[in-house]
């Protein structure tokens, strides 16, 4: 059976798979955002790193307390993540530890953030607040 689709359907047809396209790599991940990666070695063989999306969509990092509150999630974070990978506090090695290094390579990346911050203006909405992954109890265990 053929099925003829006249030029303007077809226009369109491919116009929405266009569409569909260009919008899929925005759903994976929002622009304010930054992501925290662990890598440790007492899981199984298939898994050795965990990631987790830390979202800023709620601070304003051109403030001191912006900045210092994503700062905060993305050690608590680390945290999560390494200890969920096996590490634990008492760790000691010549090499980083898991949360030191996941913590310094988002760290790396909030400071490029933190450069090019501006004001949000009187006009911002704060995003949604964030949902940590971590027990809110970690809040006030682990100050920074």
């Amino acid at each position: 059976m053929n099925i003829l689709l006249s030029p303007r359907k077809l226009g369109w047809l491919i116009a929405g798979a266009a569409l569909v396209g260009a919008a899929a790599p925005s759903l994976a991940q929002t622009d304010e955002e930054i992501i925290v990666s662990g890598r440790y070695g007492n899981l199984p063989e298939s898994v050795r790193s965990l990631s987790q999306s830390v979202s800023y969509a709620d601070l304003d990092l051109s403030s001191t307390a912006g900045r210092a509150e994503l700062r905060h999630r993305v050690r608590l974070t680390a945290r999560y993540l390494c200890e969920k990978l096996g590490e634990v506090d008492s760790s000691s090695s010549v090499v980083p530890s898991c949360r030191d290094a996941a913590t310094k390579d988002a760290l790396s990346r909030i400071g490029t953030l933190e450069a090019n911050a501006a004001p949000r203006g009187t006009a911002w909405v704060a995003g949604p607040a964030w949902t940590p992954p971590y027990p809110s109890a970690w809040i006030s265990k682990y100050p920074d």
